[in-house]
């Protein structure tokens, strides 16, 4: 039989009544004429975007994919770095320009 591609609105109502105890999924299966691999799959894949999206959620902030999350930390560590730097190359101008004098 040919495969059906099932939405992704209703990969989602698949996910939902599995979740909610609805179907179970070989019900789920039959009813929306996929294979019970195929539910299996939609299920474990909602389930790692639902983590995911939690995981790179900071509270008061809008949410942000583990991509954006992961480059924002990184480039607040370049600024932190280059602030770093900065510092140090000011103390030891200060410490050179001292020691000149003596």
């Amino acid at each position: 039989k040919p495969r059906k591609r099932l939405a992704a609105s209703e990969k989602y109502e698949v996910f939902v009544q599995i979740l909610t105890q609805q179907a179970t999924q070989r019900e789920a299966a039959e009813k929306w004429g996929v294979d019970r691999s195929t539910v299996i799959s939609i299920c474990r894949t909602a389930k790692q975007g639902a983590l995911d999206a939690l995981a790179a959620a900071v509270p008061g902030r809008p949410g942000q994919s583990a991509e954006q999350a992961e480059l924002a930390a990184a480039r607040a560590e370049v600024e932190r770095l280059r602030a770093t730097v900065t510092e140090q190359a000011v103390a030891l101008h200060l410490h050179q320009g001292k020691s000149s004098w003596d």
